[in-house]
């Protein structure tokens, strides 16, 4: 797995800015939480992919919006089509319930628009 440190600097620019602030203020632990994802995901056989994939189905069970844009973003650059997505979230909706099932479905295509717009922005 790739070095989180390096993967935050590259995506820098698309994480929530309290998040940001937060690292910048406790540098310390945003580094012992990068170590822990590192951890996390070095502890196990599956790809970054299906690991994407995972976290979107724990973000939503958390209600948690902003983390289930991130996870779809990392899931499309990790591969995951947007129909492989949306069944993550689908596979949610007989533990969660329909209401966080469809608020995060739509989250999700929240984040495939922004991705769309920011691809063809890169293309200009």
């Amino acid at each position: 797995m790739a070095n989180n440190t390096d993967d935050r600097s590259s995506t820098t620019s698309k994480l929530p800015g309290t998040f940001k602030q937060f690292c910048e203020k406790f540098p310390d632990l945003a580094a012992a939480h990068d170590a822990m994802t590192a951890a996390a995901l070095a502890a196990g056989p599956l790809d970054a992919k299906t690991c994407s994939l995972i976290k979107i189905g724990v973000s939503l069970g958390a209600g948690l919006e902003s983390a289930v844009k991130s996870h779809v973003r990392r899931a499309s650059e990790a591969g995951a089509t947007p129909t492989e997505i949306e069944q993550a979230i689908l596979l949610a909706m007989t533990t969660v319930g329909f209401p966080r099932t469809v608020a995060a479905w739509s989250w999700a295509r929240q984040q495939f628009e922004r991705d769309r717009i920011e691809r063809g922005s890169a293309d200009r």
